[in-house]
């Protein structure tokens, strides 16, 4: 196995600088119609497509395709892409982004009327204001104090108006609500990310019309760049990257760049909890639980009594080494939450969920295929470390995967220890030949 990354300080590092990870100015075009608040840069995929030397007639896959970076970008060099996606609203945000067939002019025309149509409704409306179902109501974040929402009632009565002209329009409403759902968490609601989503203080009103529109300009200019490679194919499933055998076709992918989740306690389903709700793809708490189930167990809020991932690290001494440091270290510092006796159990899940996920992964490539996983390592856990580009390399390993090498894209600073935490790219090659013995870490046969 290559020398992988090790102990060194990186305080002082220009690896720090926060450009590494902003989106430039050149690449804002169709990347900024939705964002998720954690997705990396599209100036990194343009690298690993480079180092990778992927060919416009080749396909790129990216296995947790979030709000679709590596797919769009893919589609602005020419080369065809697929992605998948669990989150609903991250998959809609995805599909979306990769279609650039409307036509700008007649995108802006049905946007115009829909905004004179709710005017006038708004208007006709005064006083009686919609709301959400009761169950969808209350999965919305609140702030913990005052129980400020995550959408203040006039606002929200607005939007709702807005978005059912939009449907009622029924023409080009996947780009139409595509820009609900950005005004949504950028100037409608009552959000705030630093980076981690919370409710900020409650807006009376908001210019919910003029926002959204503001957006759907955006989507036209760019569709209006972007024209030339309106045809180049790409897809997005919505399916769990655990069960990619589902969707996929065997020795159809030449090269993978993706970033899965880290095993934090960030509780992914938080950042588009709000347009989630308002677009309907999450309409009560069974939904939501529905939603998690699908997703990598990356945190306690998505662990379940019938998961059973951790069988595929059963036997992975450095995995089981730290479950248990950290479950130690929680007797020790006498914490008794429900969340907290779940941490040990956590990780091990997440790993038990990425091998499983690689397994799968190698009946897709093609052989001399090319794969890069931005992961982070972490101390969300007690503290204690978890070498997450380290670990994930040896899982690789151990299904017959080449690692390449582990390349230092940024350190960041994790606020709750003031500490600078490295953020790698773990780089693999697939031979397309299975390995002569049973994968090592598990209880399973493969």
């Amino acid at each position: 196995m290559v020398p992988l990354n090790t102990n060194e300080s990186v305080s002082g590092d220009d690896r720090s600088r926060p450009e590494l990870n902003q989106i430039r100015d050149c690449d804002r075009p169709v990347h900024d119609w939705y964002r998720f608040v954690l997705s990396f840069p599209p100036h990194l995929v343009q690298a690993y497509l480079h180092k990778f030397g992927v060919e416009p007639q080749q396909c790129v896959l990216d296995p947790f395709c979030g709000t679709g970076t590596t797919v769009v970008e893919c589609k602005k060099q020419g080369i065809a892409s697929v992605g998948v996606e669990a989150n609903p609203m991250a998959w809609f945000a995805g599909s979306t982004k990769a279609d650039w067939l409307p036509d700008a002019q007649t995108l802006m025309e049905s946007a115009y009327r829909i905004a004179e149509a709710s005017d006038r409704l708004v208007e006709k409306e005064a006083g009686i204001w919609r709301t959400l179902p009761e169950d969808s109501a209350k999965i919305l974040l609140k702030h913990a104090k005052d129980q400020t929402s995550s959408i203040s009632p006039l606002p929200l009565h607005k939007t709702l108006v807005l978005l059912e002209q939009i449907r009622l329009h029924n023409q080009h409403t996947q780009h139409l609500e595509l820009a609900l759902a950005k005004a949504l968490v950028t100037s409608i609601g009552n959000l705030h990310f630093k980076p981690e989503v919370g409710v900020t203080k409650a807006k009376p009103d908001a210019p919910v019309i003029a926002a959204w529109l503001q957006q759907v300009q955006t989507i036209g200019k760019d569709l209006q760049a972007v024209r030339s490679h309106r045809f180049i194919p790409t897809q997005v499933h919505r399916a769990d990257a655990r069960q990619i055998l589902q969707v996929l076709e065997p020795a159809s992918v030449d090269a993978v760049f993706t970033s899965p989740p880290y095993p934090n306690e960030k509780d992914y389903t938080r950042a588009t909890r709000l347009e989630s709700v308002v677009l309907g793809f999450i309409q009560n708490k069974a939904q939501l639980r529905k939603f998690k189930e699908g997703l990598v167990r990356s945190n306690t809020r998505n662990v379940f009594k019938a998961d059973t991932d951790d069988i595929w690290v059963a036997t992975h001494p450095e995995i089981q080494r730290i479950a248990t440091e950290i479950e130690a270290r929680r007797i020790e510092l006498g914490k008794t939450s429900g969340f907290e006796r779940l941490y040990h159990r956590a990780v091990k899940l997440y790993f038990g969920g990425m091998a499983k996920h690689l397994a799968d992964l190698r009946h897709v490539l093609r052989p001399g295929a090319s794969l890069g996983y931005v992961v982070g390592d972490q101390k969300s856990y007690l503290q204690v470390m978890v070498r997450t580009g380290n670990l994930l390399a040896e899982i690789a390993e151990g299904l017959g995967y080449e690692v390449v090498r582990v390349d230092l894209f940024r350190t960041r600073l994790a606020t709750a220890i003031k500490e600078q935490i490295r953020e790698e790219v773990v780089v693999l090659k697939w031979s397309g030949t299975m390995p002569a013995k049973p994968y090592p870490f598990s209880k399973i046969a493969l």
